[in-house]
């Protein structure tokens, strides 16, 4: 793997994603140079790659441009897109590690709801359609980026589940418009998760976000659509204004076990592009940024939230208690109906999906630095609103 293969430059990147588009140049009205370049730059100067996250980081970079440029050109070519009603749309948001992909994907199989998968968001162009939405052949390039991953972390598995055929989640979306806190995730970014925390207009996030869901649902609609990630904490004000009916279930956990357990998987994944992966500064880190960004939703739900919008409160131990009880009970609460094939097909789903399929995930927090006395006096506000207790 020589350098050239490994340039992060911006001319370089975004040469590459032409390429890959038959010669595409156009990246939309919205903001994605710029940010394109922060992201960059943070990557270069402080995300401590090796060779390999060199290769990973690109790799991403121009993945992202790449279907950028097929969004805004598939939407010149079949200007209908633009006509879709999204409406009523679920969001599952909280915290990391709450529950929140488990319920997303037992969600996922009522036939009536709409989830992004994740071959369909990877490879998003031509706009998928129903009628091969099982079989297109973008199923297996997608499923062929994974056995990479499984050989390189195969504690990964246990954590989060990936599959072509699984549902993906708002916060990669979001790397088309290049603001999204998954990059400091998967690398160490703090400038630019500066940025994303404190300066980044997420009105541009959801524009973009509602073309993408715009894009999917153009030939192959859903009942309603079931959406996922912790990221729509950073705009949820945007998130509410942009779809003002939304329907939100609000994921919540002791903060002690999310910070730990965002922790552990963080350095896991950095550890596949970098040496140098320090796990008491990633603790510290996100436990600073998550407090900040969940203050900030808790603001948003308290001040602006929408007299259309709807919101339910799931209890992390209430849902490991019995699944499909919490299931039913967001069905009655958000108004959706369940038929008897959606109930059969979850209640399979739960039953085949154990919690500890594909292996147990452990982590201590002191492992981490973390003082769990130390959280829970800081997220205490949080605590104290939703009366979390110790796990």
């Amino acid at each position: 793997m020589n350098q050239m293969h490994t340039s992060l430059e911006l001319d370089s990147i975004i040469a590459a994603a032409s390429d890959n588009t038959g010669g595409l140049s156009d990246f939309g009205e919205l903001p994605f140079i710029e940010p394109l370049s922060r992201a960059l730059e943070s990557l270069e100067h402080e995300a401590r790659l090796n060779e390999i996250g060199r290769y990973i980081a690109r790799d991403r970079m121009i993945l992202h441009a790449t279907n950028r440029l097929h969004y805004v050109a598939d939407r010149k070519r079949h200007p209908e897109i633009a006509q879709e009603k999204i409406v009523k749309p679920v969001f599952i948001i909280g915290l990391p590690r709450t529950g929140t992909t488990i319920l997303h994907d037992i969600l996922g199989q009522d036939p009536q709801s709409r989830v992004p998968m994740t071959w369909e968001c990877m490879f998003p162009s031509p706009p998928p359609q129903r009628k091969t939405f099982n079989n297109d052949p973008r199923i297996a390039r997608c499923q062929a980026t994974f056995p990479d991953i499984d050989q390189m972390i195969p504690e990964f598995k246990s954590m989060h589940p990936m599959g072509a055929q699984l549902s993906q989640e708002c916060v990669t979306l979001m790397g088309e418009t290049m603001c999204t806190p998954l990059f400091h995730n998967q690398f160490r970014m703090p400038s630019y998760q500066n940025w994303v925390d404190n300066e980044a207009d997420f009105a541009n996030v959801y524009a973009f976000h509602q073309q993408q869901l715009q894009h999917f649902q153009w030939q192959c609609p859903g009942e309603h659509w079931m959406l996922k990630t912790g990221a729509h904490m950073w705009g949820l004000e945007h998130l509410l204004k942009t779809y003002p009916d939304a329907r939100i279930v609000f994921t919540h956990r002791d903060p002690v076990k999310s910070m730990t357990s965002y922790a552990s998987l963080t350095s896991l994944v950095r550890s596949m592009g970098s040496d140098e992966v320090d796990r008491k500064e990633i603790a510290s880190d996100w436990t600073a940024r998550l407090k900040h960004v969940l203050d900030h939703a808790m603001d948003v739900r308290e001040e602006q939230m929408s007299p259309d919008a709807k919101i339910y409160e799931m209890y992390f131990p209430d849902f490991v208690n019995n699944q499909f009880a919490e299931v039913e009970k967001i069905y009655a609460a958000l108004d959706i109906e369940m038929s008897g094939e959606s109930a059969d097909r979850m209640r399979n789903f739960i039953d085949d999906n154990p919690q500890d399929k594909h292996g147990r995930h452990t982590y201590k927090a002191e492992d981490y630095g973390i003082n769990p006395g130390e959280v829970r006096e800081t997220f205490k506000r949080y605590i104290d609103t939703f009366n979390l207790a110790p796990e």
